[in-house]
């Protein structure tokens, strides 16, 4: 039932109003004359305390204020892929066609285009029984995504009428026989934002998402379904390795949310997105992505409903039984949104002004990640992944926003500015960061790449522990008090940094990496390194094995194109024996 109240109070995003008993907590209302959307977060009688999506500035009280009686919801259907919509998903470029270039107040434009016709191809027939999230029919959404239409969750029934052919969203394609009378589906559905979808059952994510990052897949790999947070400060890298990320993950969809980051990074996006080919595919990665953008200069309230709109949308993908990865940049923009609205509500504080369910409000948005057996009756499993930049103030990751992250998440890519200072790029810290599925992927690795994967990842890590150990005697007491071993260990560690942790974004070869290529590059590193102990256990100069021409080969593979690298890592594993052999023979004599 609707129910109509009047303001009160308004305080920036947080109007007031009374004489709303008849309305419900999240329920989605229209605030003054001008119909702003808002949604009730709070509810004391008749008095109902509405967050407003969009500028609240010149409104007055005594205005009206109307339920809807539906929730925050999002439209799910044929259209998604690339479009761009606000946080409450609201198509930016058909506001462009009624605004202009400036983002009006109070416009409202259905979120998936009714114009636009799709073809339609069932899968079942009259007479069929079908279950919620059943598939009951196919749309080509894009020349790479198939769209396939869902029976909605908790309707089931016979079908009554089916029919093929080209269908707006909002015509009627299946009729079902559902026992209480007929239901009438069509192309897209609805679904409240903050309820997550549900499924038949959760597994255990035992599958890397490949992003052909080599820092990311060799030393702190994330699974599908996983969840994994990138902290750093500003200037560090974030919203290019997310960008890598989206544009590499071995993910069948891409939902990308720029919630509360700058307007020139969204810009980038939609620059770069639609003239970036999908390797998989030849086609354009737009085919296979939705863009969320809650830019900076957008409504801060927005931003929550950013995030859920978003994870929403994947998860309908997820359903149909599609890998999905979701990028969140970035969660601290949401977060101080909540701070905000807390603030105003006059809510008790918790740590520096968040509130205290800051962690909760985190957990249930990353909780809803994972591998899973959709609803249905053909048992479709699908992933989601989630991915979270975290923007802490100065980089300091002991500040509330980046410590409630680390304690849900199971990947952290610790951002470092000294890193970035050095133009090493990504600026991922191997001694801070960390992967707790590295045991759980032992076995996709060990079966699907090499059963050597694991220990040469063991290895890689170990020298590089070992050479942050080695940096504090040398800092002491100087390079030249190191045995020739820990000096050839030095070496070693400098190359994996540079020659394999080093990585260009905007090179045509080196921005991917396959893991085959990865796993050469390993064996060339480790190879040369073996190598090189043994000669200097035989006496050989430490000087003149770094110096050896083959050393620059090892750095200079990851630009060679993927097709090549077979036949060039045989050639330079040949060349570091002989070269190696060579000072060796030269030493004995």
């Amino acid at each position: 039932m609707n129910s109509t109240g009047k303001i009160v109070k308004i305080s920036g995003p947080l109007v007031i109003a009374e004489g709303m008993r008849d309305a419900n907590m999240f329920d989605v209302v229209r605030v003054s004359n001008q119909k702003l959307i808002g949604e009730i977060i709070e509810m004391h009688g008749d008095r109902a305390s509405v967050q407003v999506y969009e500028e609240t500035a010149g409104l007055g009280t005594g205005e009206p204020v109307v339920s809807t009686g539906e929730p925050m919801s999002v439209e799910l259907g044929p259209g998604l892929i690339g479009s761009i919509f606000d946080g409450i998903q609201r198509p930016l470029d058909d506001i462009r066609k009624i605004c202009g270039n400036s983002l009006k107040r109070g416009v409202d434009v259905p979120s998936l285009k009714r114009d636009k016709l799709w073809k339609f191809t069932p899968t079942v027939k009259t007479g069929d029984t079908v279950i919620g999230g059943d598939i009951i029919g196919t749309v080509p959404e894009t020349d790479i995504v198939l769209h396939k239409i869902l029976v909605p969750n908790g309707i089931s029934g016979t079908v009554k009428k089916i029919t093929s052919g080209d269908f707006h969203v909002d015509d009627v394609i299946c009729v079902l026989d559902t026992g209480k009378g007929e239901y009438n589906l069509k192309l897209f559905q609805k679904w409240a934002v903050r309820r997550g979808r549900p499924y038949k059952k959760k597994l255990s994510p035992d599958m890397p998402l490949v992003t052909g990052q080599r820092v990311v897949d060799c030393l702190f790999p994330i699974a599908k379904g996983g969840v994994a947070s990138i902290p750093g400060p500003f200037g560090s890298g974030k919203t290019v390795t997310q960008h890598q990320l989206a544009k590499w993950a071995s993910a069948d969809i891409i939902v990308y949310i720029g919630c509360g980051e700058r307007g020139n990074e969204m810009t980038d996006v939609l620059n770069e997105f639609p003239e970036l080919i999908d390797p998989r595919t030849n086609k354009s990665l737009m085919e296979r992505t939705v863009l969320i953008a809650n830019t900076s200069d957008m409504p801060v309230a927005a931003r929550e409903a950013s995030v859920y709109t978003g994870i929403t949308i994947a998860e309908y993908y997820r359903d149909m039984g599609y890998s999905v990865a979701l990028m969140a940049d970035s969660t601290s923009r949401w977060a101080e949104a909540l701070r905000e609205m807390s603030g105003r509500l006059e809510e008790m504080p918790g740590d520096e002004g968040y509130p205290a369910y800051l962690g909760s409000r985190l957990a249930q948005f990353y909780e809803r990640a994972g591998r899973v057996i959709s609803n249905g009756t053909d048992g479709r499993e699908g992933t989601l992944s989630v991915i979270g930049a975290v923007s802490p103030p100065g980089g300091d990751i002991s500040e509330p926003v980046s410590q409630a992250t680390l304690r849900i998440v199971k990947v952290f890519w610790g951002l470092d500015s000294n890193l970035a200072y050095q133009r090493h790029f990504p600026a991922i810290n191997w001694l801070t960061s960390y992967s707790l599925y590295v045991d759980s992927l032992a076995d996709w690795y060990n079966n699907n790449v090499s059963a050597d994967w694991i220990k040469l990842r063991a290895r890689f890590m170990e020298i590089l522990h070992d050479e942050d150990e080695l940096k504090e005697i040398v800092k002491l007491i100087g390079m030249d008090a190191l045995s020739a071993t820990d000096r050839m260990k030095m070496e070693t560690a400098r190359s994996i940094r540079e020659d394999f942790l080093h990585q260009l974004a905007f090179h045509e070869v080196d921005t991917y990496t396959s893991l085959t290529k990865q796993l050469y590059m390993m064996k060339l590193i480790l190879m040369f390194n073996d190598k090189a102990v043994e000669a200097v256990g035989k006496g050989a100069d430490v000087e003149e094995i770094s110096v050896l021409p083959v050393r620059e080969k090892i750095g200079r593979f990851k630009y060679i194109p993927e097709e090549k690298t077979s036949g060039e890592f045989e050639k330079i594993s040949v060349e570091i024996s002989s070269e190696i052999n060579r000072l060796m023979s030269r030493g004995d004599n």
